[in-house]
């Protein structure tokens, strides 16, 4: 599965102006997906939105499992996504780290 299929899709809404597709702990499954998204200004959606939006648009297992709304999300200074630091939080104090 290709996060950037999935942000594709997410990204598709036109409510969305960034997303960020990231593998995040998970009890049950051992990782699971989050989508991390800003929202243009003025607009508003919601996370039961967004993860219908997925499923309707592509196979249901690719929808993400939770969906978190940000102002702005990490980038280099050359405008490309800083994963390694949007995920960081997340898998903190674990034993297994995603790269």
């Amino acid at each position: 599965m290709s996060s950037i299929e999935v942000e594709d899709v997410i990204f598709s809404h036109p409510a969305v102006t960034e997303v960020a597709v990231i593998g995040v702990p998970d009890e049950k499954w051992g990782e699971t997906i989050k989508a991390l998204v800003v929202v243009e200004a003025g607009a508003s959606v919601s996370e039961a939105e967004i993860v219908a939006w997925c499923k309707e648009r592509a196979a249901g297992y690719k929808a993400p499992t939770s969906v978190e709304f940000r102002d702005a999300l990490a980038r280099t200074a050359t405008g490309k996504l800083q994963k390694f630091k949007l995920r960081a939080p997340y898998w903190e104090g674990r034993e297994r780290q995603v790269n």
